[in-house]
């Protein structure tokens, strides 16, 4: 059983915003602070994402747990009212995000995905999975057989 009203379920659910949310605000930051430059909120690519780092051709998204099914199968299970409604949606999500990917990767980007939890407690680590992709794209792009151990011992 749902502990708030309808209307205050519906005033909660009218607050949520699609862009510069709080996630994104905390790794565009991150990533600023890093020295990357990037687009926001990208129409020109599938799926918008929410950061595009069009000089290594990186796409991020940052997804909220519940909208993008993190722990999906446990949490089906405890949804409240409308459950066939909020399985319906939250499923199809999850199918889009992949299809969005599948579509990313055609065109020559990569999509990475990042928890808003791991975001904001992981912030660091979040970075540094891009900065490492950064790097591979990066050596990649130039054929370089060094390996990322062998060149940071170069230095």
């Amino acid at each position: 059983m749902d502990k708030i009203t309808q209307e205050q379920r519906s005033r909660n659910m009218s607050r949520i915003r699609s862009k510069d949310t709080k996630i994104e605000l905390v790794l565009r930051k991150a990533l600023w602070k890093k020295g990357y430059r990037y687009r926001k909120n990208y129409k020109a690519l599938p799926g918008t994402p929410d950061i595009a780092v069009t000089k290594y051709k990186i796409a991020i998204f940052c997804d909220s747990e519940f909208f993008h099914g993190y722990d999906w199968e446990i949490k089906k299970q405890k949804l409240g009212q409308n459950k066939e409604y909020w399985v319906k949606k939250i499923e199809r999500n999850m199918a889009r995000d992949r299809e969005t990917d599948l579509k990313l990767i055609a065109l020559g980007w990569t999509p990475m995905h990042f928890w808003g939890e791991d975001i904001l407690k992981h912030t660091d680590a979040c970075t540094a999975a891009i900065d490492d992709l950064c790097f591979e794209l990066q050596l990649t792009a130039y054929e370089c057989p060094v390996d990322r151990e062998e060149y940071t011992d170069i230095q």
